[in-house]
């Protein structure tokens, strides 16, 4: 049975597309209207992310690319390593006095478990190991030196973010505009920072909250009996040691200046930025960011390579040399705040209600 294409509004008859567009511009222009201050895509030619574009000049112009396209062997050694450098870690600092504890709680297990993070990132886009469910368990193994579970809730919201990039109420990587509102000074972005972990944790379940599904609950089982061990073998103080890393990590930190770096519109017009500096070494190469969206089936170890194919879409294009800088320009610049976001509206609230009914793009 074919489905009606038009309907009869007031007796004249229209598409069921023209009626969609309508709705969509009239939300569109609700959404913008009750938050100005966010920087909007509003016509056409910019509703689109700039990623999909750019993917299909560069693959144009340098057919070559598809030879990087696909997993990196080397990212299960790398957790490895990791998760038990911060077992030796526990083991090394018993008895330590406070101070040292506090000192290699930030800059070791903060980093340490930061680096877990971007290990979730890279395997959320399944680029650790050739099949989905070896990138799901490696993700969740990555994500138990943290203390809390974030894995599996992590990729549904990822792949989300990079397909539709800057729309509003699907992207939660964009601050809301309670936060644009309240942390307008430089004292109060510096608790924005501080509380970044808390924001990426809550954030989703306010504006954009996703029923659990059975990796959600794997993932809390094993982080469960993953902290119980560490309590049993370390105590308390041992837990707390990783879990504090996590926040340390993933707050006023030289490696979480990715968070900003990445998105927050700092040359007006440009939506995503690169960082090529040092600590691509101990972040999957994140820093390669407007490489990793234009193709993210290519792994953070091949991003630099291309860049280096296609050099002319990526050198001239404003980037950074210093997480540790972005952070203290956000912070002091009265231009940046969390409303310092491109937003976009190409989906009506029936189309991301259909969506959600079917647990995202991932479940």
């Amino acid at each position: 049975m074919c489905r009606a294409e038009n309907i009869k509004v007031s007796g004249i008859t229209i598409s069921k597309k023209d009626v969609r567009s309508k709705q969509l511009e009239d939300e569109r222009g609700e959404k913008m209207k009750n938050s100005p201050n966010f920087y909007w895509a509003a016509d056409a030619s910019a509703t689109e992310e700039p990623h999909a574009g750019r993917r299909r000049a560069i693959m144009k112009a340098h057919p070559e690319v598809k030879k990087l396209m696909g997993m990196d062997p080397m990212t299960k050694y790398k957790v490895l390593v990791s998760v038990i450098f911060q077992i030796g870690s526990l083991h090394i600092l018993r008895g330590a006095p406070w101070y040292t504890w506090l000192f290699c709680c930030y800059t070791l297990s903060g980093s340490i478990n930061h680096m877990m993070t971007l290990a979730m990132h890279e395997l959320s886009h399944s680029l650790g190991a050739k099949s989905v469910l070896a990138n799901r368990l490696l993700g969740i193994f990555a994500n138990l030196p943290m203390g809390i579970p974030a894995s599996a809730s992590f990729k549904r919201y990822h792949m989300e973010h990079h397909k539709f990039q800057g729309e509003e109420v699907i992207d939660v990587d964009c601050p809301t505009a309670i936060e644009g509102w309240f942390f307008d000074s430089a004292p109060k972005k510096v608790l924005w920072c501080l509380l970044q972990p808390a924001f990426y944790a809550l954030r989703p379940l306010y504006i954009n909250p996703k029923k659990p599904g059975k990796w959600e609950f794997i993932n809390i089982a094993c982080t469960v009996v993953f902290d119980a061990i560490i309590v049993y073998f370390y105590g308390i103080v041992g837990l707390l040691y990783l879990f504090i890393g996590t926040l340390f990590g993933m707050g006023l930190h030289p490696v979480a200046g990715h968070f900003i770096a990445e998105h927050y519109v700092m040359n007006e017009g440009q939506e995503t930025y690169s960082y090529y500096g040092p600590l691509n070494w101990l972040t999957y190469n994140v820093g390669y960011h407007n490489e990793h969206h234009d193709f993210p089936f290519i792994s953070g170890r091949n991003l630099p390579k291309l860049r280096a194919i296609a050099p002319e879409f990526y050198d001239d294009m404003p980037h950074f040399h210093s997480w540790s800088k972005v952070i203290y320009d956000y912070i002091v610049d009265s231009k940046i705040s969390p409303y310092s976001r491109i937003k976009r509206v190409t989906m009506d609230t029936n189309q991301i209600d259909e969506m959600n009914a079917r647990g995202g793009l991932v479940r």
